[in-house]
């Protein structure tokens, strides 16, 4: 397809790649397969092709399979505005909506996870079922990260750094992204990533725009915390989520730790699943994706989910 985009991004593999419209922008998104749809969003520093993995897997088991770029990442636009939670969220409900689907299980990474969160307290009616990996509740992660200060504080430092206007943006892209393969290092368990995935990621990183944008996320959930649109989010979020709920974290997660995913259900009042990983960092879908294959297949297969 790549009629625009850099190379990069449209990964030749058993998916098909497109563009949709949704909530007023184009959005470049991987899919494969016929059967109920289920939603993935990557998380920073990646782009859709951190599910590389799972899209056939699911794909294989009967599900349609939908992997987007997140506004502002890969082949998806990169507006100027629009990196706040709630904006996000409206782009994924809207995508579901683009692709001719009422509702989706959503499945987030990162700050997907966080997307996916938000999604099933604002648009409780478009997510069908959640799963969400390696990130807690946002409610949650502010909390941790105000009154746990040598603990998730010191993991999110890096988030502190994030606030400086344009600098942030060269460091990250200095020396070919490298920051992004010491990021990813630094996060993961022992022995990932390997040089060609690491490439990849840093590849993706150095698409014109895609380092403002990645951080302007990062931006909004700090700044906001006092703002009113902050303000307005905070209680929104407070409402429980209605949906079936997976939650899956690695033990050696160096970027959130365990302890803060953990007790996230607090805000769930459906059923809900909570799996630790023994021995995967934060990537643990690209770490151990057999492991997490299972575990996510299993999950979406069973009809009772609260086990």
């Amino acid at each position: 397809m790549p009629a625009r985009g850099d190379a990069s991004i449209y990964v030749d593999g058993p998916w098909s790649h497109r563009s949709v419209s949704a909530n007023g922008t184009r959005f470049h998104l991987v899919e494969s397969g016929d059967g109920p749809l289920v939603v993935l969003l990557h998380g920073f520093p990646e782009f859709w092709w951190t599910w590389r993995e799972q899209i056939p897997a699911l794909s294989a088991a009967g599900y349609r399979v939908a992997a987007p770029d997140l506004r502002g990442y890969g082949g998806s636009d990169k507006p100027p505005r629009g990196y706040d939670l709630i904006t996000a969220a409206s782009d994924a409900a809207g995508l579901i909506r683009s692709l001719g689907e009422a509702n989706a299980v959503v499945v987030g990474h990162d700050w997907g996870g966080l997307i996916a969160w938000t999604m099933a307290s604002y648009f409780p009616k478009v997510v069908r079922r959640l799963a969400v990996v390696s990130v807690p509740h946002p409610l949650r992660l502010r909390g941790a990260v105000l009154f746990d200060p040598l603990g998730q504080g010191r993991s999110s430092g890096y988030a502190l750094g994030f606030q400086l206007p344009l600098l942030p943006e060269r460091q990250l892209l200095r020396d070919g992204a490298q920051r992004v393969g010491r990021m990813l290092s630094a996060w993961a368990g022992p022995g990932w990533p390997d040089y060609a995935t690491e490439q990849r990621y840093r590849d993706a990183m150095e698409v014109p725009h895609v380092a403002h944008s990645a951080l302007e996320y990062h931006r909004w959930f700090l700044r906001s915390r006092l703002r009113p649109d902050g303000l307005r989010y905070t209680r929104a979020m407070r409402r429980p989520i209605q949906a079936p709920t997976l939650h899956l974290h690695g033990s050696l997660d160096g970027c959130v730790l365990p302890g803060t995913a953990r007790g996230s259900g607090r805000y769930v009042d459906a059923p809900y699943r909570w799996r630790l990983m023994d021995g995967t960092g934060h990537f643990p879908h690209e770490e151990t994706p057999e492991r997490f294959n299972s575990e996510l297949q299993s999950w979406l297969a069973d009809p009772e989910p609260e086990r």
